[in-house]
C-alpha cells in the first residue's frame, strides 16, 4: 500500500485506496478542509447551473402544477409571483451549503456515539467530522456528471433529476408529482459508495471486525430508508 503524503493526493486515492486515506487522516486530521471545500462547491454549482440553463417559465409552471396542483388559478398565480428565478437560485444555494454541513455533523455524531465503546479509539466528535467529509466524496462523481449533462443538454426544459444523475428518480425517470419522488431520489449510487466508505474508515480507526463496522456504516440510512418506504406504501 503506497502511502499517502497530501490532501491532494488523498482526494484521490480515496475512491481507489480508502484504508490508506484513512488511515493518513487519521494523523493529519487537518487535511479534512480539502475534502470539506470541494464538496461544498460541488455542491452548489450543479443546481447553480441548473437554474441558469432551465427553460424558467417552464419549470414555474411544472412545480405549480406537481406542488400547487389543488389550489385556485388565482391562488397559482400569487404563488407564480412568489417563486422568482433568483430567490429560487438562492436557496438551492443556502441548500447546497447547509445541507451537506448539517447531514455531516448529524452522521459524525453517530459514528462517535457508535465507536466510543472501542477504547482503542481515541477520535472525538470533531475528528469523525473531518472523516465524513472524506466519505462524502463520491458525491463529487455525481456533481461532475451532472454538470457534464447540463452542459451537453440542448432541451432547455430538463427535470431537476438531472442535478441527481446516479439517483433512482433519474434513471427510472420518476415524475415530481409522483409520492415516490422523494424517495426516488434518495436513493443514490453515490450513497451506497459512501456507506462503504464508512465503514471502511471505521474498520481503519478502531479495533471493530468489518462485520461490525459495515452494520454500523449501513444502520442509519437503512432506517431511513425503510420508514420512508413504510411512509409511502401506507
Amino acid at each position: 500500500m503506497s502511502e499517502v503524503t497530501n490532501p491532494i493526493q488523498a482526494c484521490n486515492d480515496i475512491f481507489f485506496k480508502p484504508n490508506g486515506v484513512f488511515k493518513a487522516v487519521n494523523e493529519h486530521n487537518n487535511w479534512s478542509w480539502v475534502p470539506f471545500l470541494i464538496v461544498i462547491v460541488l455542491s452548489v454549482l450543479p443546481g447553480y447551473l441548473f437554474i441558469n440553463f432551465v427553460d424558467f417559465s417552464w419549470y414555474q409552471n411544472m412545480l405549480i402544477d406537481t406542488q400547487y396542483g389543488e389550489m385556485s388559478p388565482a391562488e397559482q398565480d400569487q404563488m407564480r409571483m412568489g417563486m422568482q428565478q433568483s430567490a429560487i437560485q438562492m436557496f438551492m444555494l443556502i441548500g447546497g451549503i447547509l445541507g451537506p454541513i448539517v447531514v455531516n455533523a448529524v452522521v459524525a455524531l453517530y459514528l462517535h456515539l457508535m465507536t466510543k465503546s472501542d477504547e482503542q479509539n481515541l477520535n472525538g466528535f470533531t475528528d469523525w467530522y473531518g472523516f465524513t467529509w472524506w466519505a462524502s466524496m463520491p458525491a463529487v462523481i455525481n456533481a461532475l456528471l451532472a454538470i457534464a449533462l447540463i452542459a451537453l443538454s440542448e432541451n432547455h426544459q430538463v427535470l431537476p433529476t438531472i442535478i441527481s444523475p446516479l439517483s433512482v428518480a433519474y434513471w427510472a425517470d420518476v415524475q415530481m408529482s409522483s409520492e415516490w419522488f422523494g424517495f426516488a431520489q434518495s436513493l443514490r449510487l453515490e450513497s451506497l459508495w459512501t456507506i462503504y466508505l464508512i465503514a471502511v474508515g471505521i474498520a481503519q480507526w478502531t479495533s471493530f471486525s468489518t462485520k461490525k463496522a459495515t452494520i454500523i456504516a449501513c444502520a442509519p440510512f437503512a432506517v431511513i430508508w425503510a420508514i420512508w418506504l413504510v411512509v409511502n406504501l401506507i
